[in-house]
């Protein structure tokens, strides 16, 4: 539900008969899951499982994409179906009515876009979920407008392009965050301004928020659910309705503009991109490898495979992150991570689902020791159906991000953050998964192009120090450009002129 994900779960029930009456794992699954599903029902009669599974996968993918529950007591999963007349009937919802962006909406947001001089978009899942990346494109280079990305958004937009600022917010690239703050225009397109994104909101945007009391700028919010729009930031002008073709829409009322025109906005980005890149130092000779090293490594090689042939996953915590900075993210559909509930462990399992549903790709879960821990008996799955993902574990012997809180606010109090690992290659190995090891960086590139070719299941762990933090860092309760850049320094960034 956090990350606009549509899905269908069928969940087992007790028989209609006995529910109600505390049986032997009775569960009300119904009122348990009404808080994080878009619809759910429990059917009461199997001729009315043909309507429902249809409304269901209806629900789930129409608007913001969504899960959806159907509750199967066992009398009903076990009915045979014989009656067709019966099939009719079912409580079902009204069928969604999409939502249609205003000539009035759209005249007012190409205005502000046509006027501003340092305009920004501002990406999230919702343009990948609406098919709209070809449109931002478009809309990108037409104006000329540099783009940043949520983390759910990374694919939406070419990182190889001269607009692209990468990801922003918390850990994003300072570039991006310097941007959004000093913009006079913020253009939101599929986004739901997350606390990871605005920082502390009463500081978020302070150059557009200035430039929409002078009459020529602000926030121009683009989504599909009423309920997002002023939720969290206040939108200058709204614009309701399906993404992509509420862009298609506004293309034409869009003025283009040179590169030479936009000058000075692209010029102090660029000053930006020089002074804050994404940078780590690599390990002198001896010593562990830091993570980013590997990251790194395993993007160069994927960009010769193509970039369009791999699908990247990932658990949660420190490599996530490294993943969002040190991947270049080029092609829409090719990322697969968990958002708004930061859900660890999700990595292995989501890459076995990718992998099943784009069987000629190369399906990779990029994961940490602690992450990969909670869910790595899936190998097991992968080992017995031959589902070739590949999972790329940076072990650092820690619960990487909240040690890295630890460090920072915490004057290093570690607390139940120190791992204790199994061997993992001979994990992977036990379940007849082939399972490799790399300590040293001529190492590590020798047993990325294995790790790359090998046909079936495999398991590359890299041996990593524990030192390392996610960097930059806005931290929470500071503004986005308030940023940590040195490990234990807090630096205030570069305040908006």
């Amino acid at each position: 539900m956090s990350d606009g994900t549509p899905m269908i779960v069928c969940a087992g029930q007790v028989a209609t008969t006995a529910i109600g009456s505390d049986a032997f794992q009775e569960c009300d699954i119904i009122s348990m899951s009404k808080a994080c599903t878009k619809w759910n029902i429990q059917v009461r009669d199997v001729h009315h499982l043909p309507e429902c599974i249809d409304r269901a996968f209806e629900i789930a993918t129409s608007g913001r994409p969504g899960p959806v529950l159907i509750d199967l007591p066992k009398n009903v999963s076990s009915a045979i179906f014989q009656n067709p007349q019966m099939a009719l009937g079912a409580d079902l919802p009204e069928k969604y009515v999409l939502p249609e962006a205003s000539d009035e909406s759209l005249r007012k947001a190409a205005q502000l876009i046509n006027k501003a001089t340092k305009p920004v978009l501002y990406v999230g899942q919702g343009v990948l979920s609406s098919k709209a990346t070809e449109t931002l494109n478009a809309l990108a280079t037409k104006a000329q407008i540099p783009t940043c990305t949520t983390l759910l958004g990374l694919g939406a937009f070419d990182e190889h392009s001269s607009l692209s600022l990468h990801m922003l917010g918390m850990h994003g690239s300072a570039y991006a965050n310097l941007a959004m703050q000093n913009a006079d225009l913020v253009i939101s397109l599929g986004g739901r301004f997350d606390d990871r994104i605005t920082g502390r909101v009463s500081e978020f945007v302070p150059e557009a928020r200035k430039a929409e009391k002078e009459g020529r700028g602000g926030i121009i919010h683009f989504d599909i659910r009423p309920s997002v729009i002023h939720k969290v930031v206040p939108a200058t002008v709204p614009v309701l309705g399906d993404c992509n073709t509420s862009l298609e829409r506004l293309l034409p009322l869009i003025e283009p503009v040179t590169p030479q025109k936009r000058k000075t906005w692209l010029d102090q980005i660029n000053q930006w991109k020089n002074k804050y890149p994404f940078q780590f130092e690599p390990s002198p000779p001896g010593k562990k490898l830091k993570p980013q090293t590997a990251i790194a490594l395993l993007n160069e090689e994927c960009e010769k495979i193509g970039k369009e042939k791999v699908i990247i996953t990932t658990g949660v915590g420190q490599h996530q992150m490294w993943a969002a900075q040190f991947y270049r993210w080029t092609k829409p559909y090719t990322f697969v991570t968990s958002g708004g509930l930061g859900t660890m462990g999700y990595g292995l399992p989501a890459a076995i689902g990718a992998q099943l549903g784009a069987p000629d790709k190369i399906v990779i879960d990029i994961d940490g020791d602690g992450s990969f821990s909670m869910t790595g008996m899936e190998l097991g799955t992968a080992a017995q159906f031959n589902i070739p993902v590949k999972v790329l574990i940076l072990n650092n012997e820690f619960q990487g991000m909240v040690k890295q809180w630890q460090d920072l606010f915490y004057a290093q109090r570690h607390c139940a953050t120190k791992q204790y690992n199994p061997d993992f290659v001979a994990f992977a190995e036990s379940w007849g998964v082939k399972g490799i090891r790399a300590t040293t960086e001529p190492e590590l590139r020798q047993k990325m192009k294995e790790f790359l070719k090998h046909e079936g299941p495999i398991l590359l762990e890299v041996v990593v120090c524990d030192l390392e933090h996610v960097l930059p860092m806005v931290p929470a309760g500071k503004a986005l450009h308030e940023m940590v850049f040195v490990p234990n320094q807090r630096q205030e960034g570069e305040v908006p002129s």
